[in-house]
């Protein structure tokens, strides 16, 4: 026992290295399949260090066998090469599931168990046993167990040093260390197998305690046990997307500086940390926590990615978070949540939107031109015909002031003048109410568009203010409006009555001006109840819109007009429609025979 007291000394501080790194793991990493693995790893080489130290205290003052100690260390010692290969495979895929065929990497090390322990009937594993190896005679079955277990620790080694190297680079120290951790001990293993080396078989644990004590080193300094490894995230430190990374229960895990930098918030009380707890304390990012927990479950049962916008509580910053599931071999790994500045795009839009409510004010001043010059031909008529009443009127006064006095007039032209005047007066009324009707149009046309005063009005009431507003340009176009009307004309509607009117006249105006001054054509306007939807139709057989134009008419402030056109008129009512009525507005075209336009309103919204 003398002769192996050194041996003996490091073989229980390896059993205790490998005792505080169990330990250490247990507490300090979080739960992964790698951890496991490499705690089953740690396991093994325990098993094989204390049947060792025991083979050194006990053989002797027990008179035992050696070889019988082999029995215990080769429950570590058969296992520990699987164990290895596991660790490897998980390193470079995160996660794995256990297939099948995986049961096959265990056929030789339980076979080589339950050689060993028969050993005594066939030595086929050892002819003869000894604690130095260049004393030992192997059996016919050893080799392939030595071949096997060597194999099995190479692919690990290139596995762990592969995805290390393309994650770290060649020269990093956590691929050094992996290298040195693996040649160590195979290196002498090999040595020893081969009977190069005139060690005892002691130096196997040992050498191997020390791959355990440089990996515990590279997972506490260096993260080796982490899903991303340290180049990996000085890659991610650099994008400008800032990013979180949960575990299966929703526990941050990883995140880089961008987001740090974002949530304005230190590593250490971010890390381990669950995300619902976090978003119930913080006020900074403002984070509907019902929402996160809807995108969450459901991106992890379809795999699909989710998103919303955000906006930082103190600062003028938005963010558009991005929600999606990490698989790997159909098994969920966690959740990636990326956070991706759009505050300029939302400065941006508001700017756009800013200068698009200053081309729809402009449009409107342009029709407001328009319905000027409308105005101004509609009073122009009643106005000269009043003027054209009082002369008439005047005469007969003068006709009924000569009149007095004078024998040849009787009652009968007395009478037949007053009738005259009469008439005159109707016509003039008449006159008068016209005018009244045509103000009272105009005033509610020059609202500003912003108005969403809702007011009850009948169809006969909105359709008598487009036959007044539309008369002139009807006329001066020579265009023919032919109305039909196949509902209840006194059927009530609440809303914004002039806007309506103001869309209705667009499209009746796009119609005219899709004639090209062609003469004697005819528009059609329907007025019909479909269910629960009012539906009026303006109808032409003009050239028809091309089709580039017709898939973005409302969505796009787009024109067939050229430079006389901006594109706002259909783009304005769209959007009128859709806000003031919660309506709709589809249109049909085909080239040469005429486009038709549906406004589409719910009568039970109204």
């Amino acid at each position: 026992m003398l002769t192996n007291i050194g041996e003996a000394i490091a073989l229980i501080i390896s059993v205790v290295a490998c005792i505080i790194s169990f330990i250490l793991i247990i507490k300090k990493v979080e739960k992964s399949q790698l951890r496991k693995s490499w705690l089953i790893v740690n396991t093994c080489m325990i098993i094989m260090c204390l049947g060792m130290i025991s083979q050194i205290f006990l053989s002797k003052p027990l008179n035992i066998p050696p070889i019988y100690f082999e029995y215990i260390t080769y429950l570590g010692n058969a296992f520990l090469s699987v164990g290895l290969f596991f660790t490897a495979l998980i390193y470079a895929n995160t996660k794995i599931t256990f297939k099948k065929r995986y049961f096959l990497l265990f056929i030789i090390p339980v076979a080589s168990l339950l050689i060993l322990w028969t050993n005594d009937y066939h030595h086929l594993f050892y002819e003869k046993y000894s604690i130095y190896p260049s004393q030992t005679v192997y059996g016919s079955f050893l080799p392939i167990y030595n071949a096997y277990s060597i194999g099995m620790m190479v692919i690990s080694i290139i596995y762990l040093l592969r995805c290390s190297i393309k994650n770290s680079g060649f020269f990093s120290i956590q691929s050094i260390l992996i290298t040195l951790a693996f040649i160590i001990p195979i290196g002498i293993n090999i040595l020893s197998s081969f009977k190069v080396l005139d060690t005892t078989i002691y130096i196997t644990p040992i050498s191997f305690s020390l791959t355990i004590i440089l990996l515990t080193f590279s997972i506490f300094k260096f993260d080796f046990l982490k899903l991303v490894p340290i180049a990996l995230q000085r890659i991610v430190n650099r994008i400008s997307d800032g990013y979180l990374v949960l575990d299966t229960e929703n526990n941050i895990t990883d995140f880089n500086k961008t987001f740090l930098q974002i949530a304005n918030a230190p590593a250490n009380k971010l890390r381990g940390k669950n995300i619902f707890s976090l978003v119930a304390k913080d006020t900074y990012f403002n984070i509907d926590a019902a929402l996160l927990k809807e995108y969450i479950e459901k991106s992890k049962s379809t795999g699909k990615i989710y998103s919303f916008e955000i906006k930082l509580s103190n600062v003028e910053k938005y963010f558009n978070v991005e929600v999606s599931s990490i698989f790997s071999e159909s098994s969920f790994l966690g959740i990636l949540m990326l956070f991706k500045d759009i505050t300029q795009h939302t400065l941006d839009l508001r700017t756009i939107k800013e200068s698009q409510d200053m081309l729809m004010e402009k449009e409107r001043l342009a029709s407001l031109g328009q319905l000027v010059g409308g105005i101004a031909h509609n009073l122009k008529t009643p106005i000269m015909s009043i003027a054209g009443a009082t002369e008439g009127l005047k005469d007969l006064i003068k006709e009924y002031d000569i009149s007095i006095g004078d024998p040849e007039v009787n009652e009968n032209d007395h009478h037949e003048i007053a009738r005259d005047m009469y008439n005159w007066v109707d016509k003039i009324k008449d006159y008068t109410k016209y005018m009244s009707d045509v103000i009272t149009a105009v005033k509610g046309q020059t609202v500003t568009l912003v108005n969403d005063e809702s007011v009850s009005f009948t169809v006969s009431e909105m359709l008598n203010r487009v036959n007044i507003l539309m008369k002139h340009e009807l006329k001066n176009a020579i265009v023919y409006l032919d109305i039909s009307v196949k509902t209840d004309e006194n059927l009530s509607l609440n809303g914004d009555v002039n806007s309506l009117v103001q869309v209705i006249n667009n499209m009746i105006s796009n119609s005219i001006q899709a004639y090209d001054g062609k003469k004697d054509q005819k528009i059609d306007l329907i007025v019909e109840r479909i269910n629960n939807n009012l539906v009026i139709t303006v109808k032409d057989y003009g050239p028809g819109i091309p089709k580039n134009i017709l898939k973005k008419l409302f969505k796009e402030m787009v024109t067939t007009k050229g430079k006389n056109g901006t594109g706002l008129g259909l783009f304005m009512s769209y959007s009128t429609i859709r806000g003031h009525f919660n309506g709709n507005i589809t249109v049909e075209s085909k080239k040469n025979e005429g486009t038709t336009f549906k406004i589409i309103l719910p009568l039970f919204y109204n």
